[in-house]
């Protein structure tokens, strides 16, 4: 836990940091004000996809000005939980020493989506309510929120 304001740090990690682990940022905070700080990070940073902004736009969220950010950047800090949100980010996660609880939830990569325009924004959507779902679920679990 983080001593100085009491709430719990969660780190959520995928590949790129470029849709998924960035909308369950998000989520988190929206879910877990006043609970925890949520951040996100990749392996490595590809920049934010214009398509998670746009759906998450239309849920009322704005991530447009955050930053792609890769894991190691928060090598030294400490965490409660780390939350692998891809099974490749599972595999080459690198090592946060400490007591975090580490949870994995593997979402389909919506940046893989093929297709018309609406086609990937019909995934981006169903991956976004996804995670939706389940961070209000996590945060309704973990902490009573």
């Amino acid at each position: 836990m983080d001593q100085k304001n009491g709430l719990k740090r969660i780190l959520v990690l995928c590949t790129g940091n470029s849709c998924r682990s960035q909308m369950a940022e998000a989520y988190l905070q929206e879910f877990g004000k006043g609970l925890l700080e949520a951040y996100s990070a990749g392996t490595e940073a590809h920049g934010i996809n214009p398509y998670a902004i746009k759906v998450m736009a239309e849920d009322g969220l704005d991530i447009s000005k955050k930053e792609s950010k890769a894991a190691d950047r928060f090598i030294g800090q400490t965490f409660d939980y780390i939350i692998t949100v891809c099974d490749k980010a599972r595999e080459n996660c690198p090592y946060f020493p400490g007591r975090a609880k580490r949870i994995h939830r593997s979402f389909n990569d919506p940046a893989a989506a093929s297709g018309s325009d609406t086609d990937i924004l019909r995934e981006f959507r169903r991956v976004r309510n996804e995670i939706k779902n389940w961070a209000r679920a996590f945060v309704q679990n973990e902490f009573g929120g």
